[in-house]
């Protein structure tokens, strides 16, 4: 990413002032969160304090995107360009390069095992490299990619719950694995997309994830929580206990279908249904709404003898078409959770984040329909900025994007820590970087693009960008 101009005057209409200072040897990244009702683009670098600071967002309305996935690759390329673009003219910078969340009803996840015999004395990380490998085996379908093998823990003989099992002497070794599979055609499209724009995707993290990382504490997950990211057109799930994520899923419908309810019923746009949703609705219908009237005023300057349609709705009813579909949406949520077999160990209950997580009173319909206590989270822990618009849960995906990136940074930085006094020729270090520079001073950002050793544990995440770097021409 190449740093233009980063403390000239934003264009106008744009009142953010970005007020920073990129340190040379600080990589920035890029967030895009891909989704069916709206695309983010979040730039973002670490400030000494080890927060993320923001250079600049955008956010824009999606075209071209199905329940998460990509469905008319023209209108989604433009939607992701426009979004992009406008990123860019905030922030100053020219974006080469993205992290990519994603989601979809094609996404399966599912827990599997693995043993070996240890190859000498005591476990080596080329150990856990072959139970990855195994993992990818065992696990993959004709058709379909594993994009994340994520650890949970190991057995060593007999010592159990063992979250880094290296350098533990023993013979034999038992690794539970958290596995994410997805088609291959939906990556190949987003790859399509994102490359029509002659921008690489740098990573690929699964979206319930990449929100996980954005809201939970580390306490919560230890002590047991599922975070619930309600989108446009997915709701997705993740369950964490001990510290370990132990249940992910894509449940393929979010939002949208409350606005089409609310459309149908009523009988009203899809827009003012939107609208109507927002600033209206109720996921829980009280008393204090049943003497409530609701009034849509379209014009109708194209006949004769009207100038405007009135629609009166209930706001009372208008809550209860939401509640129903809430309602629904908490019944998969359950069910997840009780295939999940964590249920009854959640401390810190559920977490609603996402776009959806906005409506009123959706967390008490969560607690009656479920039974656990619910609330509302915000992906403002990691961040450090004074723009309250990103402090919502709308960005908690791209946010999380962020958050993961820079851990996958960090965690390859120290495990080529060893290398540092023998690699002196740069053309042969372990990471490959893209220079990034700033025109008023000359200075060069260092953004970290791929690192060519994989950790142990590669920052929890195995990436797919290698699996999905096919020629131009497919």
């Amino acid at each position: 990413m190449e740093i233009i101009n980063n403390s000239s005057t934003p264009e106008k209409g744009n009142t953010e002032k970005l007020k920073t200072s990129i340190p040379t040897d600080t990589p920035v990244l890029v967030a895009l969160d891909i989704g069916t009702t709206k695309i983010a683009t979040i730039v973002g670098t670490k400030n000494k304090n080890g927060k993320i600071e923001i250079l600049a967002h955008a956010n824009h309305p999606s075209k071209g995107v199905l329940r998460g996935s990509v469905a008319n690759i023209p209108d989604a390329t433009e939607s992701i360009r426009k979004c992009i673009n406008e990123a860019a003219q905030k922030g100053n910078v020219e974006i080469g390069e993205v992290i990519v969340g994603i989601a979809g009803q094609h996404i399966s996840t599912f827990n599997q095992s693995t043993s070996l015999t240890i190859s000498g004395d005591e476990v080596k990380k080329e150990d856990i490299d072959k139970m990855i490998e195994d993992i990818k085996q065992i696990s993959k379908k004709a058709g379909e990619s594993i994009i994340s093998v994520i650890p949970q823990d190991f057995v060593v003989d007999n010592n159990i719950g063992i979250l880094n099992p290296v350098g533990i002497a023993g013979k034999h070794i038992t690794g539970n694995f958290h596995v994410v599979s997805v088609k291959d055609t939906i990556v190949k499209n987003l790859k399509k997309c994102v490359g029509n724009l002659n921008i690489e995707i740098q990573e690929y993290y699964l979206e319930p994830l990449a929100s996980a990382a954005a809201v939970l504490t580390d306490i919560q997950k230890e002590a047991g929580v599922c975070l619930v990211d309600i989108g446009g057109g997915t709701t997705d799930v993740a369950i964490y206990y001990d510290g370990i994520i132990r249940h992910s899923a894509v449940i393929p419908f979010g939002g949208n279908v409350i606005t089409n309810d609310i459309k149908e019923v009523c009988k009203i746009s899809e827009k003012q249904a939107e609208e109507l949703k927002i600033k209206e609705g109720h996921a829980l219908p009280t008393d204090g709404l049943k003497n409530k009237t609701l009034k849509l005023v379209t014009p109708a300057d194209n006949l004769l003898n009207k100038k405007e349609f009135v629609h009166s709705i209930s706001a009372y009813f208008l809550a209860q078409i939401i509640q129903a579909r809430v309602q629904e949406i908490a019944v998969f949520v359950n069910t997840e959770l009780e295939k999940s077999g964590y249920k009854d160990k959640l401390a810190t209950g559920i977490i609603l984040t996402g776009g959806g997580s906005l409506l009123k009173s959706i967390q008490h319909v969560f607690m009656a329909t479920i039974g656990i206590e619910t609330n509302i989270g915000i992906p403002n822990t990691h961040i450090s900025t004074s723009i309250q618009e990103l402090k919502s849960p709308v960005y908690s995906t791209a946010i999380g994007l962020l958050v993961l990136g820079f851990e996958k940074i960090e965690n390859e930085n120290e495990n080529n820590s060893d290398y540092s006094n023998t690699d002196t020729d740069t053309a042969n270090s372990p990471s490959s970087t893209l220079s990034a520079t700033n025109a008023n001073n000359g200075q060069s950002t260092q953004v970290l693009k791929e690192n060519k050793r994989k950790g142990i544990l590669h920052g929890l995440f195995s990436s797919i960008k290698q699996i999905f770097d096919t020629p131009d021409n497919i």
